[in-house]
């Protein structure tokens, strides 16, 4: 069997390592907001090229601490993608206020920048682009749009630690980010995780008062905040393997550039395609195919792991059923969500398994025509 993610053989590597953080964890006494987070975070903001990174608990906290923040809130509609995982939606509904889908570009599965200026109103304060499976959003036209309109730019970096749009990493393109740390990333911790990356200076003190429940001096509230903080071990963890994620994501584009030439052929596949000036970091490889459930099924048969990113678009979603949106509100992203499939994916994977799966795709492919 090749699984979809092997986090076993991943994580393993740094065993080593880990063992070292946790005895110098333990051996210190200090597990919330010490060294080992404020190292993390000197480290991950250089690495995306901006000054400040501050650890939260999860992706969704990263982005709903940047809006809340910002003072969005009630009455405040914020732009998303109608093609993300819901996380991006939560993150506006926890602030308070709406979110407003703008559908993908079908070839990048990205926001459509083409597609936002239609969707505001005098009540839009931000734009939430996703940098989705990997590869950046079309950030310099997103962030001429948001300048033409005073608007706030954060980006949805959960899923491209380490991507590149015109020449410079994500976490550094829009105003501010928020990265998840959960496992499967490219960039996973041993448990969940988040940051907000930035800029601004304002923003980066105002997340830390919010994170540590509105507080900069113990059992001393300014605001009322929340309790989401990067903890000591996972940021140990997180500078661990962030030595190693370029080398990683190097790895993931060789995988994906052995998919693009062994599929190029399959004309029933449509293949992702990467978006001018970006460099793409292969979280996830995803194919559509017109009859996505029964590939799923031949590929598991064959002893192929797969998943599916995602199976229901969050306006279709029963939690956003008040927004009073159907099927047909948004076609481009419900074909989508219809008809994508990730293939295995992982930078352990070795070559032989490449191969087994490319040959296996041909297989399901032909006995489904």
């Amino acid at each position: 069997m090749i699984p979809f993610l092997d986090l076993k053989s991943i994580k393993n590597r740094h065993r080593d390592s880990f063992q070292t953080s946790l005895n110098r964890i333990l051996d210190s006494g200090w597990f919330i907001l010490g060294r080992e987070t404020a190292a993390f975070e000197e480290e991950f903001a250089a690495y995306c090229g901006v000054r400040f990174c501050i650890g939260v608990g999860n992706g969704l906290e990263a982005l709903h601490l940047v809006l809340r923040g910002w003072g969005i809130g009630e009455g405040d509609e914020v732009i998303v993608p109608s093609n993300t995982y819901i996380a991006t939606w939560l993150a506006v509904t926890y602030a308070g206020a709406k979110p407003v889908p703008v559908e993908p570009d079908p070839t990048t599965f990205n926001i459509d920048s083409q597609r936002i200026e239609a969707a505001l109103t005098p009540r839009t304060k931000a734009i939430i682009p996703v940098h989705l499976y990997g590869q950046p959003a079309a950030m310099n036209q997103i962030m001429a749009i948001a300048e033409k309109h005073g608007l706030k730019v954060l980006e949805d970096a959960a899923q491209a630690h380490g991507a590149k749009h015109g020449g410079r990493r994500t976490g550094g393109l829009g105003h501010a980010s928020g990265f998840s740390f959960y496992p499967g990333k490219n960039l996973g911790a041993l448990g969940d995780g988040g940051a907000v990356t930035t800029n601004d200076s304002a923003l980066a003190d105002r997340i830390r008062i919010l994170r540590n429940y509105g507080s900069q001096k113990k059992y001393h509230n300014e605001v009322k905040g929340f309790n989401s903080r990067l903890d000591e071990l996972h940021s140990a963890f997180l500078c661990d393997e962030l030595k190693f994620l370029d080398s990683d994501n190097d790895r993931r584009r060789e995988i994906a550039n052995k998919y693009l030439a062994g599929f190029s052929n399959l004309s029933e596949l449509q293949l992702p395609k990467i978006g001018n000036g970006n460099e793409h970091v292969w979280h996830v490889f995803v194919v559509r195919h017109s009859n996505r459930d029964l590939l799923a099924k031949k590929l598991e048969e064959m002893g192929i792991g797969t998943m599916i990113h995602y199976p229901v678009p969050p306006h279709l979603q029963p939690a956003y059923s008040e927004l009073g949106f159907k099927r047909g509100s948004f076609t481009i992203s419900e074909q989508i969500h219809d008809q994508v499939l990730s293939l295995p994916m992982g930078p352990t994977m070795i070559d032989e398994e490449i191969d087994e799966v490319i040959s296996s795709v041909h297989r399901a492919v032909a006995l489904i025509k």
